[in-house]
């Protein structure tokens, strides 16, 4: 385990010294959050004005930096995974394996590490959404909505850790790695629900985002961060609940809205398989290397 913790702190010295790789695994924070303030916001939150009264501002941003908390949780991971992949590219990887040194604690030395990372760059994140609701006239989580969601956050990075360590481990350039990059950066924001409510999609397309584990992380933290704004709106109930299943912060399947328990056992279990499913990947690249 020491040396996985020392794979571990060299990884974090090696992402933070790199701004690029800082500022790229939040870029997709910025573009949110660009796109919301200086397009989508009035729109939305004019629409929500009529129904909630003076506090739908506070209840469309704190929807939004929800969101984008889940967002961050998978570019984050991804970013920090991108050592692994320069790593083998510039053939590092081959002087791990000839020390003596286990392959598990190498592995478990990358994924320490890109939880770590994932977890700081979602607090940083967070920093950053909760002073955009204060300046739009909104108010700061309490001390326990903060710790329940620090708690999400854990389950949420650790589970994002998983399933990009699967999609990482089929990479061996810095190309193919940096055009996966992209394209998970732009499908993200519709995965988790952000660009576009969800009661305005299709049907199969709700579907599909229900059963991406990581917009399970989108809606535990609405649920957290919505719930003042909620409790402040002069909205009947009837009409709350509406707007949680139009907005995506509860789920249903079926009749049936899905408790936040069932949303943490889908991000613990997807992550586990995820897990799984990435370190029999290694452990077949790494049989089919030995041969050659």
């Amino acid at each position: 385990m020491n040396i996985s913790i020392e794979i571990a702190k060299r990884n974090l010295k090696i992402f933070f010294r790199d701004r690029a790789a800082v500022f790229f695994s939040l870029l997709s924070l910025f573009i949110i959050i660009s796109l919301y303030a200086l397009f989508l916001g009035d729109i939305i939150v004019s629409e929500v004005k009529e129904i909630v009264g003076d506090k739908a501002r506070f209840l469309m941003d704190s929807w939004i930096m929800a969101g984008t908390l889940a967002v961050t949780s998978i570019t984050t991971t991804l970013g920090a995974f991108g050592i692994l992949v320069n790593d083998k590219t510039k053939k590092i990887a081959l002087d791990f394996k000839v020390a003596p040194i286990k392959r598990s604690q190498i592995t478990a030395g990358y994924i320490i590490s890109s939880w770590l990372i994932g977890v700081i760059m979602s607090v940083v994140a967070l920093v950053f959404a909760e002073l955009y609701i204060v300046v739009y006239g909104g108010e700061l989580l309490s001390l326990v909505q903060l710790a329940k969601l620090l708690g999400v956050m854990l389950v949420s990075v650790l589970s994002s850790t998983a399933m990009m360590l699967f999609v990482v481990s089929f990479f061996d350039s810095n190309n193919a790695f940096a055009s996966a990059s992209t394209v998970i950066g732009t499908l993200i924001g519709f995965l988790t629900g952000i660009y576009v409510p969800m009661g305005s999609l299709p049907a199969t397309v709700q579907t599909v985002i229900k059963l991406f584990p990581p917009s399970h992380a989108g809606v535990l933290y609405r649920q957290i961060m919505m719930a003042q704004p909620f409790a402040m709106s002069s909205a009947p109930t009837e009409v709350v609940e509406q707007i949680k299943d139009v907005f995506g912060v509860t789920y249903k399947m079926g009749n049936k809205v899905l408790s936040p328990i069932i949303s943490i056992v889908i991000l613990l279990v997807s992550g586990f398989i995820f897990f799984l499913l990435a370190l029999l990947k290694i452990a077949g690249k790494g049989k089919h290397n030995a041969k050659v």
